[in-house]
């Protein structure tokens, strides 16, 4: 089976919907396919380790458009399909079921898929990622049924998955092999914040903890530490970062190695391929200019922006501050800036509040915010952010000063 298209979307998350979406919106007049390896239409995963978990939201809230919008707008799909390989010389892909497609410009839109643990037991019944829709509902379905949980890894969807957990009343052990939770992502205050926030809520929070294996016949039973420390465990959560999925981008000679390696346009270095969204290694100004990957819903539509106006001939360049959020219990988390290489941390606020913010300088810059209940600190820091506003550490530490006030 041959298809051709003029935009061939290779992953239906965040970035190719909105590639799809800006490129309708343009005026675009060829046509468009997306090709998805999971079976729905685009939709919102940050939801899945937060509301949709806990039972808050349906899946039909979580879809990004519904499905008459994409018909209406002559937007294709073929879902439940993988590229398997890329051929830019002949400007088409492969899938898994041998088909080829055929494209003018391929944009790459796969994100990445979780790391998985290498240890003995990792295969087992009853241990979950948390990804997609289906790793959601496969432990939807064995919740009731389970007690005990493991959450391996101290991230954010680790976080988040623990707090649901607690509320349904499930006894959670959280195990973090670094000294503090968070440590990639944020300053010590914060990881402090949420430690405390989580024990209070029952989790059990151990640092520095590594795991041995993970114990059970056909389903797991528990996880046993490197100590010899064993866990009681129905349900392990393996929350320890993705792989950006660019096998055969690479394979097909495109720079790159941890992600795929783009321009300022989301150019890869393949003839009329772009990369966007959580597996494009690309150089942004919030992190000194340093090639990295930004995992985030902010990132993704920004650069699907990108690509959209560019291959509708509208000169345009990646240059946006980085953002995102967290829920976590009554906590609501939000960042803005990359804190990459800070050099000094100021706390707005008292932690003990439950409503404060934490200021990244870097030779005196304000380079990021993490604001914990504190929405105007957010909405009013960004133009520090943006702007790499040098203020005086004493002012931000006055939290009855507004930020606006320091711009």
């Amino acid at each position: 089976m041959h298809e051709e298209a003029d935009v061939l979307i290779v992953g239906g998350g965040h970035a190719g919907a909105a590639c799809a979406i800006g490129l309708r919106q343009g005026k675009f007049g060829g046509s468009i396919l997306i090709v998805g390896a999971e079976p729905e239409l685009p939709y919102e995963r940050p939801p899945l380790s937060k509301e949709y978990l806990a039972g808050d939201k349906l899946f039909e809230r979580l879809l990004i458009r519904p499905e008459t919008f994409w018909a209406e707008r002559d937007v294709g799909f073929r879902l439940g399909t993988t590229v398997v390989s890329v051929d830019p010389g002949g400007h088409g892909v492969t899938t898994d079921a041998g088909d080829m497609i055929r494209y003018r410009h391929l944009v790459w839109a796969t994100g990445g898929a979780p790391r998985l643990l290498n240890c003995g037991g990792h295969h087992l019944a009853g241990v979950h990622t948390v990804r997609t829709r289906a790793d959601a509902d496969r432990m939807m379905a064995e919740l009731p049924q389970v007690e005990h949980v493991v959450v391996i890894g101290g991230g954010y969807i680790g976080l988040e998955a623990a707090a649901v957990l607690a509320k349904f009343g499930k006894k959670v052990v959280l195990l973090e092999a670094l000294d503090r939770v968070l440590a990639r992502v944020a300053g010590e205050p914060l990881s402090r914040f949420f430690e405390e926030q989580h024990r209070a809520h029952g989790v059990d929070v151990r640092l520095g903890a590594a795991v041995d294996c993970v114990l059970g016949e056909d389903r797991v039973t528990g996880v046993r530490l490197v100590d010899g420390e064993v866990l009681r465990a129905g349900m392990v959560i393996v929350g320890i970062g993705i792989v950006p999925a660019v096998e055969p981008l690479l394979a097909a000679g495109a720079e790159g190695g941890n992600g795929v390696a783009v321009d300022g346009q989301c150019r890869t270095s393949l003839p009329d391929v772009f990369a966007i969204g959580d597996c494009a290694l690309h150089a942004n100004r919030f992190a000194e200019g340093a090639r990295i990957r930004v995992e985030s819903v902010q990132n993704a539509n920004d650069q699907a922006a990108v690509v959209a106006k560019t291959i509708l001939g509208q000169p345009v360049e990646y240059d946006a501050v980085p953002w995102f959020w967290s829920n976590q219990y009554d906590i609501k988390l939000q960042t803005v800036g990359l804190s990459i290489g800070h050099d000094r941390t100021v706390v707005r606020g008292d932690p003990a509040s439950g409503s404060f913010s934490i200021v990244y300088l870097k030779q005196g810059r304000v380079i990021a915010l993490d604001c914990v209940n504190a929405v105007k600190d957010y909405v009013q820091g960004r133009k520090l952010v943006v702007e790499g506003r040098v203020v005086d550490a004493a002012r931000l530490a006055d939290a009855g000063v507004p930020l606006k006030e320091l711009g």
